[in-house]
């Protein structure tokens, strides 16, 4: 990693973060994540050859096209092949071209695979604590092609019983890569959590990395007291058994904090989550695999307490026609990629940009919808930040 690659994105991305957000985006955190963006673009070239895809685009061809010429399967590959033909597009190794039924892509040349090892070798010498984000990559793209064939589900793929260590370790604070939306997530709710005892439910809690960055940043700034009752959910079990002895491991003198099962895309009310009960519904890269966003959104809206307040950590597309390195493996899991659409703030899987997170929460009834940080300001300087904290408030 070059060191003035790391000044340069620094100096343009510090004057847009509010001063408790810059020790998060450091030079150690801004190397990694450039190190990791330069090992999923060979990760996805490597895979794009292996799955016979060069061969498909040697005549202009829209993903659907280019997936039927390559004899993939349309259900498993439409999605994945779509996002690979824009992120190599954008990498200079594709040309491409708008047109009536979507974009189209063609290689001038025969693309040429990168070893993505000295990528690896590159962040293991720089902060090895990032190397479960390679782990969790590379193990996607062993068995992308059988899976863009159709012979392999994206959830039998990663979420083999084997690989629940894999994920222990990716959702962790001590992967740097990952913890920056947890500690992200955990200075937004401080900021903009009320003075007065409030009650906290968790979405997709997961393997509680998220709960404990937050509960211990509360407790840092002495604000645990104006905490009343921490309410963790997750739909996975395993997920939850293991979240569940993280807290009480680590914060047995805390504020009360209750775990349970709850599906977003069900009632809230037919899962014990009684309307407006409330102060703050807290999600971490969690709404954006809402199978139906509206629905979800509504649900939650109806749990909160009237002023009470949204406040979710995501990776954020900046621009629509952009691709994020977690959407490589990501890509893979069919929640992810095909929720149900909506024209204006939902049009494809994955994440949303910030006018869409505005438009969606809107359509649900929120009000004062903000960002931390203003990824707006940011992208016109910098278009490889994704992350952000977005708030919204039910009103009273």
């Amino acid at each position: 990693m070059d060191p003035k690659e790391t000044e340069r994105i620094m100096a343009l991305v510090a004057p847009c973060l509010p001063p408790a957000l810059v020790p998060i985006f450091d030079a150690r955190f801004t190397s990694s994540s450039v190190l990791y963006d330069e090992f999923v673009y060979r990760l996805t070239l490597r895979t794009f050859c292996d799955a016979g895809l060069p061969a498909a685009v040697a005549e202009w061809g829209n993903a659907h096209e280019v997936v039927a010429r390559a004899g993939l399967d349309p259900e498993h590959a439409a999605v994945p092949v779509s996002w690979m033909l824009r992120h190599l597009w954008r990498r200079g190794v594709l040309t491409g071209e708008d047109a009536i039924g979507g974009p189209r892509f063609r290689a001038e040349q025969a693309p040429r695979t990168l070893d993505p090892a000295p990528m690896a070798a590159g962040q293991r010498e720089h902060d090895p604590t990032c190397l479960p984000s390679y782990v969790l990559a590379e193990t996607a793209a062993r068995d992308y092609p059988v899976f863009l064939r159709g012979g392999a589900t994206g959830e039998e793929i990663l979420f083999a019983p084997a690989r629940l260590p894999l994920w222990v370790a990716y959702f962790s604070n001590d992967n740097g890569l990952y913890a920056v939306n947890n500690r992200v997530g955990a200075v937004a709710v401080e900021v903009w959590m009320p003075r007065r005892a409030n009650t906290i439910l968790e979405l997709g809690g997961g393997l509680a990395s998220g709960a404990a960055a937050l509960l211990e940043r509360l407790a840092g700034a002495d604000r645990l007291g104006d905490l009343q009752m921490y309410r963790f959910t997750e739909l996975v079990p395993a997920f939850l058994r293991r979240g569940q002895r993280l807290l009480q491991d680590r914060l047995p003198d805390g504020p009360r904090v209750t775990f349970a099962t709850l599906d977003m895309n069900r009632p809230f009310a037919e899962q014990a989550v009684a309307p407006e009960s409330v102060s703050i519904v807290y999600a971490v890269n969690t709404l954006h695999v809402a199978h139906d966003l509206t629905f979800t959104l509504e649900e939650i809206r109806r749990t909160l307490e009237p002023g009470g307040q949204l406040i979710v950590s995501e990776c954020v597309r900046p621009w629509p026609a952009d691709t994020l390195y977690p959407e490589f493996v990501f890509n893979l899991l069919q929640t992810f990629r095909s929720p149900r659409l909506h024209p204006a703030y939902r049009p494809n899987g994955g994440f949303l940009t910030p006018e869409q997170w505005t438009d969606a929460l809107e359509a649900a009834g929120f009000r004062d919808v903000r960002l931390l940080p203003d990824v707006t300001r940011i992208r016109d300087k910098f278009s490889g930040f994704y992350v952000a904290a977005i708030g919204a408030t039910r009103p009273d």
